[in-house]
């Protein structure tokens, strides 16, 4: 247990509170750890019927993972940045393969790691504070935590629009694309989960009851352009595409996308098409693990942390510059598998 993750059970129902508001609840690796082992205690316990997981205060419920030390890290041998990815990953994959029922609440910034432990729960709640997004290609890294999982299966291209762009999502949207299964307001969030407490056997009934009309996903006017502009797995491709089309909106997500690391935008594009591909969420989670370890060490990424979170100069210097200088290489070297004796494993618990 660490004063970062609050533990406990309300009647029937496990509670996992994300408990470090200055960080926006940002994960360490000693809270991915805290989490797995409560909920593998959990697993084995008649009392516990349901999990619940959300925030105890601020104005998000995870912005993501510890980014500055896995940069430090990245920056020596990687060591602890590595141990971070197989402790958040096995947490993942655990909740993906979890036996009994998972409520996750995405109030607030849903974003990189807070996807990673929202997305396998078997329910996930939006509301009118949700701000979710996969920021990862700004800061010279990629869509983690499953994402190369989850996004290739949204409709249309949205997952690639989302994983190039790093867009953000508002909780209608979420449900929308079905990233959420609900839609509640803030304000009916206690009274939901007291009525989960005392019915955990049907958790369906409580979160249906509560659940609100969302107003209108935003996003969807934008599903033809997206489907069209970011149909190819090549960037250079997309961003021709964007800049051929004489609309507004395309000029604008043009202008993003030059912002990003073409490096990591090129891992990402690789990896939702390779995911889509995928059969088991264990074998995307060693991929991700192998491509993390090596993406942690790069130029980019050490240079977006620097550039967006630490000097805030906003100026990456991206290198290589442009994605033509990209190859094929380059990622063929960041994807390749790790020997079995240095590769992420899923809790034996898990059977997978």
């Amino acid at each position: 247990m660490t004063g970062d993750v609050l533990i406990s059970t309300q009647d029937r129902v496990g509670r996992i509170r994300l408990n470090r508001p200055k960080a926006i609840h940002a994960l360490t690796t000693q809270m991915c750890e805290a989490m797995s082992a409560a909920l593998l205690g959990w697993m084995q316990d008649d009392s516990v019927e349901a999990v619940v997981i959300d925030h105890a205060e601020g104005r998000g419920f995870c912005a993501g993972g510890d980014v500055v030390m896995i940069a430090r890290s990245g920056n020596q041998d990687a060591a602890e940045a590595k141990r971070f990815f197989f402790a958040e990953y096995r947490l993942n994959h655990l909740l993906f393969t979890y036996p009994k029922p998972t409520v996750a609440i995405m109030d607030g910034i849903t974003m990189g790691g807070g996807v990673g432990i929202s997305l396998p729960c078997d329910f996930r709640i939006a509301t009118e504070n949700t701000r979710f997004a996969m920021p990862e290609t700004g800061i010279g890294l990629f869509p983690d935590v499953g994402g190369g999982w989850y996004l290739p299966r949204l409709p249309g291209r949205v997952g690639e629009f989302m994983a190039l762009t790093g867009a953000r999502l508002d909780g209608a949207e979420c449900q929308y694309l079905g990233l959420a299964t609900h839609y509640v307001e803030q304000a009916a969030l206690p009274d939901m989960i007291d009525r989960i407490a005392t019915t955990p056997q049907r958790v369906q009934g409580p979160i249906g009851a509560f659940a609100a009309n969302p107003p209108e996903a935003k996003i969807e006017q934008n599903l033809p352009l997206i489907t069209k502009l970011f149909a190819s797995d090549r960037l250079e491709d997309v961003l021709a595409a964007l800049e051929a089309d004489e609309s507004d909106w395309a000029l604008t997500e043009l202008g993003t996308l030059r912002n990003k690391s073409p490096l990591s935008c090129k891992v990402s594009l690789r990896l939702m098409a390779e995911g889509a591909k995928r059969t088991s969420f264990a074998e995307e989670m060693k991929t991700e693990y192998a491509l993390a370890g090596r993406v942690a060490r790069t130029h980019d990424f050490r240079e977006g942390v620097r550039a967006l979170l630490i000097d805030k100069s906003g100026d990456p210097q991206w290198d290589p510059a442009t994605p033509e200088e990209v190859t094929d290489e380059m990622l063929d070297v960041l994807f390749a598998p790790l020997p079995e004796t240095e590769g992420w494993t899923p809790f034996p618990e898990t059977n997978a």
